[in-house]
């Protein structure tokens, strides 16, 4: 008699399920970038809230949420990227 293998034990599925929690984990940090300046008091232009928001990569995002917490204005998320 065959095993049956249940979809959700699948490898794809659970390839589908990490996809899922690392586009999670990119708002999530997106999300804090934003709300970290907000909390501040800090104005943030709608380039800056695009940028963020599109950006993709959580190395990137966690830089910029270190850069918000002392940040004069939202703009200097960005001052040492290259673009």
């Amino acid at each position: 008699m065959a095993a049956i293998q249940y979809f959700w034990r699948h490898p794809l599925a659970e390839q589908v399920r990490e996809q899922g929690r690392e586009e999670g984990r990119v708002k999530d940090r997106a999300e804090m970038t934003l709300r970290i300046l907000e909390w501040r008091g800090l104005p943030v232009p709608d380039p800056v809230r695009e940028r963020v928001e599109a950006c993709s990569d959580l190395v990137q995002l966690e830089s910029w949420a270190q850069r918000a917490v002392h940040a004069a204005k939202a703009e200097d998320l960005f001052a040492d990227d290259r673009p």
